[in-house]
Parts: C-alpha cells; structure tokens; sequence
C-alpha cells in the first residue's frame, strides 16, 4: 500500500475515529421486502415470443430463468392489461384481464407458476389515479347525465366564465396542456369538464366516492388471488384532490411555480389519501408470503416522503432524490444519509434506484457533461450527445455502490447490460404523450424503452421471434439504435468483465455477505474529497467520483467496477470497488 493511503481498514470499533456510528441497521427477519432486490419489467420491449414486434408475457416466462441468474427477489411488471396505449399501458381499459398484446390471463397464470418455481415473486403495477378513456366505467359516465352515480366515479366539473367555456381551474397536465377537457352533450352542445391530470385519454378517478375505493379493493384481491406478490401503486400520492380543487401555480407533477412558494400542491400529497393505503396494508396482511405495496411517490422532503411507509401503510416508497443524484461526492453523501435517517425513523427501509422507464438511463446521464436532459426526461438527436465511455464507467460504478447499500434495490430492465438511451431517435418514430402535447418541447420517456439486445447477430439483435417466414423481421414497436451488438446479452454472458459480469458477481455478493440487511458508517478521512467511502459490515466501499486517483486503504479487493479500477493501490477516477475487511 502507498505510505499516503488512509489507514481507514483497521477495526472500526477499536478505530472511532475513523467511523461514525451507523446510520441504519435493518432487521434480520423474514420480512424479505426490507433487503429486497426487485427487476422492472417493462413487458412492450423485453423480449418478442411471436414476432410481432411487441414484446409479450410468454417472452418474459421464456428468460425468467436469466432474470434468477442475478439473484433477484423478484420481477415488477410494468402495465400489461388491455389497453389502446396512448400512454405505454398506463391507460388502463381494464384491471383484471391481460391485454391480447401481451397474451391471456393463462399466460400469465404460466409466468407465474415459473416465476414460482425460481423462487422470484410478481410484483403487478397498479395504476389508481386515472383509467383509460375507454374503460367501461368512464365510457357509461360519458353516456350518464350531470350528477349521476356514474358520473361520481370520476371528477366532472362545470367550467368557469359566463357561460362555462374555460375549465373549472388552471391546473396544467404532467404531460403538457391543461389538465381539464370538456365533454360533448348527447345534443351536440358543450357539456362539463373533467380532470385528467395526465393524458386526455387518462380520467382521474374520484377517490372520495366509497364506490371508486371498493372497486380497486376488488382488483386487489383479483391479483392477489392469483398469487402476486404485491402491487407498485402508480402515482400514489395524487389519488385524493384538495377540496374546492384551487387554483395552482405549478405543474401538475408539484413542480414549484413563482408566486407560490412553500404551497402544497392541491392535486398531490393530500392526508386523506393515508387512509386508502392503511386499507390495502389491511387487505395484503390477509394473504400469506409477504405481499407488498410500493409507492410511487414524488414527495419532497425526504421526511414527508416516510408518511407513505410507516409501519400500517406501504413497505416500500421510490427514493427519487437518491435516482435524480448527480454525479457529485458531497450530493451523494447527502441524499444517502438524509434517506436513511429519514427512512429509520419510521423502521422503515430505504429504496435505491438508478434508472426506471420514466428516466433517461443512468449510463446516458452519467455521461452528460452540460446538464440535465432537456426537460428532464429525453435526449434527441439535436441536444448535446453523452460522452459514451464515461458514462458507462460511471454507471458500472454508480451501480457497484448501490448494491452494497442497506435496504432495498430497484433495477430496470437493460441497465445490467450497460444500455443507454437511444438518443437519435426519429421524431416520427416518437410514441410518449409528451413528445406530442409539448409540440416536442419535451422530448418524452422513448428513448428509455427501446427493446433490449439478446442476440449479437441475430435480426433486431434477437428481441423478437422472426414467424414462419424467416425471412420477414417485424419491425419492433420502437426502434433500435445501430450499433448496439456489444451490449446483446449473448456476448455479455461470456464475457467476465461484462456489464452483466459485474451486476451478477455483486448482486451475489450482496445476497451471501447480507448486505441489504446491513449497516453503513461513513469514512471520515473521505468525508470532504471527491471520494465516497462506507462500511458495511466487512465491506469497504470506494467510489471515486472525482478527476484524480485517490489512495486505497488496505483490504483485499473483492470486485471492482471495471478492470483497470485499481493500479498501484489506487482508485481510478470514475471507478468504485469493495475491499474485504484485513482480519487483525
């Protein structure tokens, strides 16, 4: 070891100095949510069993068993229920059927009982916020007249002005536009509006109607009769409305506006709403085998975020300051130590995640050098072009950290390939609501979920069944970027410095040294550098985040970001690795 490395490696309890206490300590118990390790599956781009150019349920029973190989807890299925897509299936036509798309309830009844078989729970993707216009239960509301039953299930409002042509208050959609569209009268005249805080084909429901909260208990129990292990709840904290439905000066995703500081968001974060989810806690403690409710919370602070997953609500909540952190040591330090402060707090654990199908992927974002992507979610082919070789190296690390936290790991589907976005993708190819209600001001989530690589020299690098006609190869339903054979899994599953390699050896490692249900303590000697260093149990964790190598403590290497992390006992710039605690 070099004579200026800190001698951080010695016993840290003999070593005050060097440590500070731990930040959290999770239990050891059969809770297995608390250390969990969960895959997102987002089914339209996994893998295409009949050559449609869509992928589908059966594709995702066929490679469940490479999915086991990453020492996963279990698969999070993003939407796949019928519906006309206009929002990628979060416009929902109906709750408890699978869309014809994707394949029939037998199929998934089949994915299931294999997922069962290795030992990997179903997580099923809830979405109770809005439905698709074409549900049925909106369509009768359509046909209903003012004030009836049906039209009570969802938010229907008088508009405003004289004679009822503007809508009932200035709420702005996530996606663009006003949040309001007004009906048409079986009479051809203009009728009331009714609130859609995304798309205009996704109604919001109203959630203070006890029938709206009785039919999703039945869709509940639907799947959780069918064996799921638990729900990702979408949009979980705008269910409930403020009263009166005021006026607001920001968007409707609770971005700040001028002129409203400190104001809470009429359409998000609403106490009423904790009730729903004590209910649904209620409702899952009924079944065996741990099922779980995951919020999708965009809640700040971190603090207020806790509410949905004390010890009667949900297991899990999304750590959205941990995803959005940028590639900075004193911010990372940060958002770690507030989360897990936060987050013990109400005994509950920590989530951590890097990269989902609403974000530009980390390997992409990590390799821009200019800022955030335009709006927040999308590169085009016209916006600066992440440096491709930092940014990998920069997720590999950013990863390898990760897993070595305590609690709970969120993985998308592709980023254990190293995938980045497409980011020269058409505009004519673009399907995200939000590329078209911004007039391509925003550029939208495609560039996230372009069908993965499985074969390096296979057509559409082996994402979709080729029919009987092996010489016609469907066009999947978002393109491909060129170039991406070295990322196909078949060339990665050979290769032991991989992408793939590196997610397989430390998610195994995480399992056998019980690092999910660890502790982590901070090094001192890194606190004010470039550098993030924790221990966790007998892992010291390194990640370089600086221009500079920095001096190594003394420990044996366990894994390392990428080959050439280490050289002549330093850490290399971009690069993280776990030392193995120097018995003595």
């Amino acid at each position: 070891m070099s004579e200026t490395a800190p001698a951080l490696y010695g016993d840290p309890l003999s070593s005050p100095a060097v440590f500070h206490a731990p930040l959290h300590s999770a239990s050891m118990d059969a809770e297995w949510w608390r250390s969990s390790v969960i895959y997102q599956v987002y089914p339209r781009s996994f893998r295409d069993s009949n050559g449609d150019g869509t992928g589908d349920l059966p594709g995702i029973t066929a490679e469940l068993g490479r999915l086991a190989e990453l020492n996963i807890d279990a698969v999070w299925l993003s939407p796949f229920y019928p519906s006309p897509h206009h929002d990628g299936g979060y416009d929902v036509a109906d709750y408890c059927d699978v869309d014809p798309l994707f394949g029939t309830l037998a199929d998934f009844d089949t994915l299931m009982a294999r997922a069962h078989h290795l030992g990997i729970r179903i997580i099923v993707d809830l979405v109770p916020n809005h439905c698709s216009s074409d549900h049925a239960l909106f369509q009768a509301a359509l046909a209903a007249p003012k004030g009836s039953a049906e039209r009570s299930m969802f938010i229907f409002s008088d508009g405003s002005g004289a004679d009822g042509s503007e809508p009932p208050n200035n709420w702005q959609s996530h996606f663009g536009g006003r949040a309001w569209t007004r009906t048409t009268n079986a009479d051809g005249t203009p009728g009331q509006w009714y609130l859609h805080l995304f798309d205009s084909t996704q109604p919001d429901f109203n959630w203070d109607n006890p029938a709206v909260r009785a039919e999703f208990e039945r869709v509940l129990r639907f799947w959780l009769d069918r064996g799921v292990g638990g729900f990702r709840v979408d949009v979980a904290h705008a269910l409930i409305k403020a009263e009166g439905l005021p006026d607001w000066g920001g968007r409707a995703d609770g971005g700040s506006s001028e002129g409203f500081p400190g104001s809470e968001a009429p359409m998000f974060g609403q106490q009423e709403v904790h009730a729903i989810y004590r209910r649904w806690r209620g409702i899952l403690a009924e079944y065996d085998g741990e099922r779980i409710l995951c919020a999708e919370a965009s809640i700040d602070p971190l603090p207020r975020l806790t509410d949905w997953v004390r010890p009667d609500e949900m297991h899990q909540a999304f750590n959205f300051a941990y995803l959005h952190h940028p590639w900075n040591a004193h911010a990372l330090r940060d958002v770690i130590s507030s989360s897990l402060t936060a987050f013990d707090a109400v005994d509950a654990p920590t989530t951590w995640v890097l990269s989902n199908h609403d974000v530009v992927r980390h390997t992409s974002r990590f390799g821009l050098t200019g800022g955030a992507p335009r709006g927040g979610d999308g590169i085009g082919r016209s916006d600066a072009q992440p440096d491709t070789a930092t940014g990998l190296a920069r997720a590999r690390a950013a990863s390898l950290a990760m897993f070595a936290l305590p609690g709970g790991i969120y993985l998308y589907q592709g980023e254990e390939l190293g995938l980045p976005d497409h980011t020269a993708m058409p505009e004519d190819a673009r399907r995200d609501p939000t590329f078209v209600r911004t007039g391509g001001e925003r550029l939208g989530r495609d560039g996230c979920r372009v069908p993965l690589p499985w074969l390096a020299d296979a057509p559409l690098y082996g994402f979709g069944a080729t029919g009987d006609d092996t010489n016609a190869v469907p066009q999947p339903w978002l393109p491909q970027p060129e170039g991406w054979a070295g990322y196909a899994r078949d060339v990665q599953s050979g290769d032991p410095d991989s992408t793939l390699s590196l997610y397989r050896t430390a998610l195994q490692l995480r399992r056998d040294l019980q690092l999910g249900a660890g502790s982590l303590s901070w090094s001192r000697e890194f606190e004010t550098t470039d550098t993030v260093a924790f221990l966790n149990g007998e892992v010291l964790v390194v990640l370089n985040m600086g221009e500079f190598a920095t001096p190594l403590p003394t420990g044996n290497v366990i894994v390392a970001s990428t080959p050439g992390a280490v050289e002549d006992q330093t850490l290399q710039p971009d690069a993280c690795v776990w030392l193995m605690h120097a018995a003595g």
